[in-house]
């Protein structure tokens, strides 16, 4: 068995799925892939067999927090010592994956978390600009998370992950609320784990719709700081 998982969060991605289990393979080869259906009513589950991933089906769409739990957990309960994790839509470069599993591989860090928002060699300051209601809701983002954390974090959305072994109980416990990243930084955050962001170079969608266009994307900035103020809540309460 490898010592690797990386597993993709799937609904009705039946269009991009193909391109970036392809991509995968071909970056990181003794990898095993999972693919996390969430109850899909495309041909998402038969493409990821085709192309020679393992597959857990939910029977109904369960959302997102519920996809990324159970594919820590079945990293953590089939004794992988290393896992990854990119979205199916084709956002996720697998040779960005590639570099952060290197870096947890090498001990740096338990977590690597893909950054479109810091820099560092190869990686320009700014590169990435949102526009508009993004703007606002990315800056209430970062001053929210500095306020929780005791220092920046400047891409608390990002679901471009390479996690030890240590780190996937804590990954793997469920979700609940609507902002399953955030939710992870703070457990991480909380467990003392050592959590390293790190600049990469992400795509726009392959191919479909952003569910964060608008209103809905400032919807989730409200969301995820609804979950960190009740973070900091529960800490003063417990602590």
């Amino acid at each position: 068995m490898a010592d690797t998982l990386v597993f993709i969060p799937a609904w009705n991605e039946e269009g991009n799925l193909p391109a970036v289990l392809e991509e995968l393979h071909g970056e990181l080869p003794d990898a095993d892939v999972l693919v996390v259906d969430d109850g899909s009513t495309d041909r998402t589950a038969e493409i990821a067999r085709e192309h020679g991933a393992e597959v857990l089906s939910f029977g109904e769409n369960r959302g997102l927090q519920a996809g990324i739990a159970a594919g820590y957990a079945w990293a953590n309960e089939h004794g992988y010592a290393f896992c990854g994790r990119v979205d199916a839509d084709g956002q996720h470069p697998a040779a960005e994956l590639r570099r952060l599993l290197e870096l947890v591989r090498a001990g740096e860090a338990d977590v690597a978390v893909g950054s479109r928002f810091v820099s560092g060699p190869g990686y320009e300051p700014y590169r990435y600009e949102p526009e508009g209601i993004r703007k606002l809701g990315t800056g209430l983002l970062r001053r929210s998370m500095r306020v929780a954390l005791g220092r920046p974090f400047n891409d608390a959305t990002s679901g471009l992950y390479a996690a030890s072994a240590k780190a996937l109980p804590a990954l793997s416990k469920p979700y609940t609320s609507g902002a399953p990243e955030v939710e992870a930084v703070l457990r991480l955050h909380d467990e003392g784990l050592r959590v390293a962001e790190v600049p990469v170079d992400m795509r726009e969608r392959a191919s479909g719709e952003s569910k964060l266009q608008g209103k809905k994307a400032f919807l989730l900035v409200v969301t995820v700081i609804a979950t960190l103020l009740g973070a900091r809540r529960f800490r003063r309460r417990h602590g």
